[in-house]
């Protein structure tokens, strides 16, 4: 059986990513490739409860190295209990965010360094790494417009201050631009549907033509 392809999509605050990881999953069931939609920290029931850990109370809640080990914890779980099974049964797997949030977040974001959390997960995942990683990015200003536009209770990352998010972003681009074969840095400060036209183009380009070529060969 030919394993599903891994899909996640990245960015900070603001940047519509969950939108347009819901609207990625929902185009590929309109082209009958079998997916799964799931989420960072969370996923399972396991990982969901030390996402609240992660999310909810004040943003000093946990110092970075801490804070860094849940995520993982929270992944290895996520790993082992849903994106692998379901790569291995043929399943393309649709994930918003992944390791490259925990890189962005704790390692820059937090300044608790790229190396630290590089190891870490050297040792939790290993060489794993998604098929692509889309990139959502747009001016730190505009995408904390966005959260206060939205309303709502600001969880523990939203809340904290400019120069943190504006630490993630660069974070994003540096990661992006360290890993080109799989990450695609895509302007996320336009209307949903124009994002969403856009990711559909680069899925279709990157993996469904490649998937339809390599069956007409027999590959």
């Amino acid at each position: 059986m030919t394993p599903g392809r891994f899909i996640t999509v990245e960015g900070g605050e603001g940047t519509g990513k969950t939108t347009q990881a819901r609207r990625l999953h929902e185009w590929l069931g309109a082209r009958d490739i079998e997916a799964v939609l799931t989420r960072e920290p969370g996923g399972t029931v396991e990982a969901e409860e030390i996402r609240r850990l992660l999310v909810e109370g004040p943003a000093e809640r946990w110092e970075p190295l801490t804070e860094t080990l849940l995520h993982v914890a929270a992944r290895r779980v996520h790993l082992d209990r849903a994106i692998l099974p379901a790569l291995r049964a043929g399943t393309w797997v649709v994930c918003d965010r992944f390791a490259d949030s925990t890189m962005a977040y704790q390692g820059y974001g937090l300044e608790l360094g790229p190396a630290v959390v590089a190891d870490i997960h050297d040792l939790v995942i290993g060489d794993l790494a998604p098929d692509l990683t889309i990139v959502l990015d747009m001016p730190v200003a505009g995408a904390l417009s966005r959260l206060a536009l939205r309303g709502g209770e600001l969880d523990r990352y939203e809340a904290r201050d400019r120069a943190f998010h504006q630490r993630v972003r660069d974070g994003f681009r540096a990661i992006a631009a360290a890993a080109p074969a799989r990450c695609h840095l895509l302007d996320a400060d336009r209307g949903a549907d124009e994002l969403a036209h856009a990711i559909a183009r680069l899925v279709d380009a990157r993996l469904v033509g490649a998937r339809a070529t390599g069956a007409a060969h027999g590959g």
